[in-house]
């Protein structure tokens, strides 16, 4: 029996800063990489950190998020969590 396909979910990936490359390049380069094509890489990247961080944010499914971890640069990659005040008197 097939297992059916895993969910796609937003994940934040950390790589280590590109020498010499522009981030996004590198950064769908890398998805591209894994997800199979460049178009693939580019429906899936969400946002191109490179101020604070180098990364990206993407929809990945747990066996391209095991697949990713493996590349070359990947530092961490973690889910994208929203977090959500509860109002005024939650900071008490």
């Amino acid at each position: 029996m097939a297992t059916a396909p895993s969910e796609a979910t937003v994940h934040i990936v950390y790589t280590e800063k590109p020498e010499g490359a522009v981030p996004e390049t590198h950064h769908t380069s890398l998805l591209a990489s894994v997800l199979g094509s460049e178009e693939a890489a580019k429906e899936a990247l969400i946002y191109v950190y490179k101020n604070a961080a180098t990364g990206f944010s993407a929809k990945l499914t747990p066996e391209q998020v095991s697949e990713l971890s493996k590349q070359p640069g990947v530092l961490q990659i973690v889910p994208s969590r929203t977090l959500q005040l509860h109002g005024p008197g939650a900071l008490h």
